[in-house]
């Protein structure tokens, strides 16, 4: 009788938390198109872990832990598929000629928009739920920490900036041109022919004669 309702019971939990991954995955495929509430959240999320660190004064080592790990996300999110610098990389590549140059090839990203907000998400409450824990409170002299990550941030944005420099890439896709009205159909009938000699008013009738 035990094990039977051990057994029950793994299996109820095995159940209930499938059920649960599967409705967290069904909402984050349903946010991958609204961006800025996404950005929005983050950025909340963000501010109330700076404002526990400003109440508390303390927990300043997780502040500069999640400051690296938001800066090389940052660096991957700026960074193309393939390294023009390694040509051993394979995949979608940047432009390497004139003709390619002029075709229309969207950034890809080494690492995408959903998954880059995702792990920045994940590593703000991360860093929230650390705060919790007296274990991470360790005593440093935080101007130090700050100056160090300020100096880290301009020495590696400096270096991104001269390879997007140096390979001629810019990380932003503006995607192709868009048309006012494209696929749009005006007239009477919306047809084809809408706009046409007599379409406007009154239809006339052209009598050829012979």
């Amino acid at each position: 009788m035990m094990e039977g309702s051990d057994q029950e019971e793994s299996s109820t939990m095995e159940t209930t938390a499938a059920n649960v991954k599967r409705a967290i995955q069904y909402w984050l495929d349903k946010s991958t198109i609204h961006i800025t509430p996404r950005w929005i959240l983050f950025t909340v999320l963000l501010s109330l872990f700076f404002l526990r660190i400003y109440l508390i004064q303390g927990y300043f080592i997780v502040a500069y832990g999640l400051g690296i790990f938001l800066l090389n996300n940052f660096i991957a999110f700026l960074s193309p598929l393939e390294d023009p610098s390694r040509p051993e990389d394979d995949g979608v590549g940047l432009p390497s000629t004139a003709k390619e140059g002029k075709e229309y090839r969207p950034f890809a990203r080494r690492l995408p928009e959903f998954k880059f907000w995702m792990a920045c998400t994940r590593g703000v409450g991360t860093s929230i739920v650390m705060t919790f824990f007296s274990v991470f409170d360790v005593p440093v002299f935080w101007p130090i920490l700050l100056m160090y990550f300020g100096v880290l941030f301009f020495m590696t944005m400096k270096r991104q900036i001269a390879h997007m420099y140096k390979h001629r890439y810019v990380p932003i896709s503006f995607g192709k041109s868009k048309y006012k009205d494209a696929g749009k159909e005006r007239g009477e009938f919306g047809g084809g022919m809408a706009g046409s000699i007599g379409s406007g008013g009154n239809p006339s009738l052209v009598v050829v004669g012979g």
